[in-house]
């Protein structure tokens, strides 16, 4: 019997994985042939709820997972993308969506599952040309999760024999609410929902469960679910957090109905079963797509009170950073290039503005190595890069008309300060980066290298202030400030790199910690250059 535990054990695990594993590997694929558009479509058709259900639903298929796409959906929401009443909409669409596993699970061709890994292997392994190995990488991975379920359906045959499985299945069926509790808990345990109906397709096959005991349980996986979303958003903006609670909500909130309604949707999917003959994975994939299809009818009109309702829960202010341009109007570009020049500079403005905020935030990671301050950072760096892409385009759209010879000027002004503007943000990330570094190998610094780098962090960072304010104000007096500051700042260079050898020579630095120190230094010179850029930009136009 031990023998026979063992064997059940292990082809069970080895089948979790093997599925886990095509899943993964076909949504890999899927989201390559697709190309890195998966971001933009989220970010772009998400106008209205409806939209952002149907963004969901392709993101998902694409991927296909719920979770990846309500992550990568709290991640847009996290960076000011999306708001979240477009979030609840794309939240919404990939829980349709990820009824598809089911349904491809419910076509049965289990039986081929060997013969398509061997296709996709054979275009992974013997084409060069990369389109053809995608494919093939999405054939390799759908293959993989029929061989898993395989694994995974021999594995639970025995369970027939096994007379405390049995019971646990009557008790499923008198109480749903136990059915609910522990497709919950092995969703959360196997973080992958389609894993988890899958498994409760095949045992519901094997006649191993009947429709009473399977259908809680995948009302349990639909909750389960939405642990990595929750998961996701720690540490995460506010308005992250609240997408996050919204899946749960919204998840919750659909299995509370339809188990009041149970007797009926248990009728309903049997009448279903035999009317049009389903096998029985399709029977569960039907159930799971009705399910999630009638929740989110039911709630879609809902979605500004279930966002009044999350926000109540986790109060505060949506986001910090505003990662959408807010001056650029392309109707101005055609009506009123002036107008839409001087939108372009108050842009600008913004983006120099976050850098400051940003490079504010890497001083207090670098002083205090508190979590908070580093997580975001790249937040600032990723709006800082949106701000560069938006306002470039949008200058090169304006320079196909003509200027007076003062706006040529500060259109050639503004296309200079952008791109100076955006090597800060990477200067930035780069002493972020460091300071991790420093971090995970456990480096020390020296009080006095401390002290050092403390008042050329301050000095620098008051460089950029003062820099974005002469920009602002095109006041010449602070310009000129600028540059004696940025010559302050290369002496400081210069004579903490002296301190530093003079500190290796003594033993009082490691070789680790001075080339984390020197990078920080160098970075931060790199910082008060691009400062001077933007200063000399004014002095120029004086």
């Amino acid at each position: 019997m031990k023998l026979d535990l063992q064997t059940i054990l292990f082809m069970f695990l080895g089948g979790l994985g093997i599925f886990l594993f095509g899943i993964k590997y076909m949504g890999d694929g899927l989201q390559k042939v697709a190309g890195d558009r998966l971001r933009d479509l989220l970010d772009k058709f998400t106008t209205n709820p409806i939209m952002g259900i149907i963004a969901g639903l392709v993101v998902t298929i694409l991927l296909q997972t719920s979770t990846g796409t309500t992550v990568l959906t709290i991640g847009l929401v996290n960076a000011g993308f999306m708001t979240l009443k477009q979030a609840i909409g794309v939240i919404m669409g990939a829980n349709i969506g990820t009824t598809v596993t089911a349904f491809i699970i419910g076509i049965k061709i289990s039986t081929y599952a060997l013969p398509i890994i061997a296709i996709g292997t054979f275009l992974i392994f013997f084409f060069k040309n990369q389109k053809v190995n995608n494919y093939g990488q999405v054939i390799f991975g759908f293959g993989a999760l029929f061989l898993g379920l395989n694994f995974m359906g021999d594995a639970m045959k025995p369970l027939r024999e096994v007379q405390a499985f049995a019971d646990l299945t009557v008790s499923m069926s008198d109480n749903p609410l136990l059915g609910v509790l522990i497709g919950t808990v092995f969703t959360v345990i196997v973080q992958s929902s389609s894993a988890s109906i899958g498994l409760l397709q095949t045992l519901f096959s094997q006649g191993l469960m009947d429709l009473n005991a399977a259908l809680p349980v995948l009302f349990g996986d639909n909750i389960g679910t939405t642990i990595t979303a929750v998961l996701a958003s720690i540490g995460a903006s506010i308005a992250a957090k609240r997408a996050a609670l919204t899946h749960v909500i919204f998840n919750l909130i659909g299995t509370i109905i339809v188990l009041l309604l149970f007797r009926p949707f248990v009728f309903l999917i049997s009448n279903l079963q035999d009317s049009l003959a389903l096998n029985p994975e399709m029977t569960i994939a039907f159930a799971h797509g009705i399910f999630n299809v009638s929740n989110t009818m039911i709630q879609l009109p809902f979605i500004a009170m279930l966002a009044i309702i999350v926000t109540k829960i986790i109060p505060g202010k949506d986001s910090a950073i505003e990662y959408k341009a807010v001056h650029l109007d392309e109707r101005f570009i055609r009506e009123a290039p002036s107008i839409a020049l001087g939108q372009a500079q108050k842009e600008v403005l913004r983006m120099a503005e976050l850098s400051e905020k940003g490079l504010e935030e890497v001083g207090k990671y670098m002083k205090t190595h508190e979590k908070k301050h580093g997580e975001i950072v790249p937040q600032f760096e990723d709006a800082i890069n949106n701000l560069d892409r938006k306002i470039t385009d949008y200058l090169v759209q304006l320079s196909s008309h003509s200027f007076t010879v003062e706006d040529s000027k500060l259109h050639s002004t503004l296309m200079d300060t952008v791109r100076d503007i955006e090597r800060i943000g990477d200067h930035m990330e780069n002493i972020m980066e460091l300071v991790d570094n420093q971090i995970t190998n456990k480096v020390k610094f020296s009080e006095s290298a401390i002290a050092d780098l403390d008042e050329m962090f301050d000095l620098t960072l008051s460089t950029l202030r003062q820099s974005i304010k002469a920009l602002e104000t095109q006041d010449l007096d602070e310009a000129k400030a600028v540059l004696e500051k940025e010559d302050k700042i290369d002496k400081m260079e210069r004579d903490l790199r002296k301190k530093h050898i003079t500190r290796l020579n003594e033993y009082r630095c490691t070789g680790s910690a001075g080339i984390i120190y020197v990078d920080i230094v160098s970075n931060l010179e790199r910082v008060g250059d691009h400062a001077v850029n933007i200063a000399e930009v004014v002095i120029g136009e004086e």
